[in-house]
């Protein structure tokens, strides 16, 4: 049995994936940004562990969702599902790109962990400059989610780290007429979560549908990846741990 961390499992592909996991006898703790929110996640993983409330819009709550985090003990896996798409260029850059870049800087380091970015991230521009002059598109930041994934799994080689595409899925975000499989849609997340497959057990990698996909080459840029990284310290003022153990 593993205990898992889900963001943004009050609805959603990030339900569907907690739902999956504590069906099949994990330890999922949930994660709302309110307390309404918190309620409906409960009520839809009912054998869910616990759930933790936190606003992934503001750095502060970000930060304070991490000590809650580690304060009910070290997880296994980190499922970083979280995301906005119809807001503002800044809630999308705090949402998508600094909250999970605080909560892998802060919360104790998982075995693995799952970021997930979406197809989008193609047409996204990395330019970190960006970041700090009024925000960044959606697809902006599911590249950043990329740069991330793959800077954890150069720095921290004892973690299995990688970037999931969860296909254009009809959750309420993809809309009722996305044509992607939903069941598709999560069962990669958990699938990396937990699986012993030795297709799973590999880092630094992007996926689709359980399966190795194409993403941007400038995800592997080492010099971009810092450059990313050392943007979001500049904005949170939270350093990544590159010496973690």
């Amino acid at each position: 049995m593993a205990r898992i961390f889900v963001t943004g499992s009050s609805a959603g592909l990030g339900l569907l994936a907690a739902q999956w996991l504590v069906s099949e006898g994990h330890a999922v703790v949930l994660h709302a940004r309110n307390e309404q929110r918190a309620r409906d996640a409960l009520t839809g993983a009912p054998g869910a562990e616990d759930v933790l409330i936190g606003d992934l819009s503001s750095i502060e709550e970000t930060k304070q969702l991490a000590d809650d985090v580690n304060a009910t003990g070290r997880f296994d896996a980190v499922i970083h599902n979280a995301a906005v798409y119809r807001a503002s260029r800044t809630d999308i850059l705090a949402v998508n790109t600094l909250a999970p870049y605080i909560l892998t800087c802060l919360i104790e380091k998982p075995q693995r962990l799952i970021y997930l970015s979406s197809g989008s991230h193609l047409h996204g521009d990395p330019a970190p400059h960006r970041m700090t002059s009024g925000g960044v598109s959606y697809a902006d930041s599911k590249l950043h989610v990329v740069l991330l994934a793959k800077a954890v799994a150069r720095t921290w080689p004892d973690v299995y780290s990688n970037a999931v595409d969860p296909g254009w899925v009809p959750t309420k975000m993809g809309g009722p007429g996305a044509p992607d499989d939903l069941k598709k849609g999560f069962l990669t997340q958990v699938w990396l979560a937990v699986s012993t497959d030795e297709k799973a057990i590999v880092s630094g990698r992007y996926f689709y549908h359980k399966r190795e996909a194409d993403y941007r080459s400038e995800a592997d840029d080492i010099v971009l990846q810092d450059e990313i990284l050392a943007a979001c310290e500049r904005i949170t003022g939270v350093r990544f741990p590159v010496d973690q153990k």
